[in-house]
Order: C-alpha cells, then sequence, then structure tokens
C-alpha cells in the first residue's frame, strides 16, 4: 500500500494512495502510520482525499491508531467523501476524531 509522506515542522500529513480501505490493507495502512507515529511526537494530519471508500475494519485501524498517540501528539482527519463522513457520523467516530473539511482547514486548526 502506497501513502504518501509529507513532513512539516509541527506535523505530518499522510494521505493513502489508494481508492478502498478494506480489510485487505488495514494491517499495511496500520503498520505504516505506527511506524511513522514512531518517529514523531507531534500532529499527524490523515487525509483521505484520494480514498472513496473505508470498512469498519480501516475504521477501527484509525482508533488503535488514536489510542497509540496517547497525548505524544494530535490526530486529524481530512478531506473525508460524503460515504465516509456518513460512515463517522453513523458510528459516532466524529465525536472522537477532529475531522476538517480539507487539509488547508487541517493545517489552520493545528496552527491554532
Amino acid at each position: 500500500m502506497n501513502i504518501e509522506i509529507e513532513h512539516m515542522p509541527q506535523m505530518t500529513i499522510m494521505t493513502p494512495v489508494v481508492r478502498r480501505l478494506d480489510a485487505s490493507v488495514a494491517a499495511s495502512f496500520r503498520e505504516q502510520i505506527a511506524n511513522e507515529m514512531a518517529d514523531a511526537h507531534h500532529a499527524l494530519i490523515i487525509d483521505f482525499s484520494r480514498v472513496d471508500f473505508i470498512d469498519s475494519s480501516c475504521l477501527g485501524t484509525l482508533v488503535s491508531l488514536l489510542k497509540m498517540m496517547n497525548g505524544k501528539g494530535e490526530m486529524l482527519v481530512c478531506d473525508l467523501k460524503p460515504g465516509i463522513r456518513n460512515m463517522f457520523t453513523l458510528t459516532r467516530m466524529d465525536r472522537v476524531f477532529r475531522i476538517c473539511d480539507d487539509r488547508a482547514a487541517a493545517c489552520a486548526e493545528l496552527a491554532r
């Protein structure tokens, strides 16, 4: 699985380059982001601009990653397609994750 990584002074932006985040890529997705989190102790933005679909296994992976942050930084998600945002709302994960409309909004949120 390919994830574009952009390092900035106070944050790292990770963009999965895949249309579907499902059980077939969940382990790889988790491993790549967890490795990045181990090297950085600041904010992490996961940009879903290239993702059209996620399933419950990837949502569970996101929860696991959020728990791994454990006060070492913040995690935001951004650029959710309507179907993905709906899944966050239906599962009430929109109350757990900080969700921003796009990358610029996520960066601005962290700058506050």
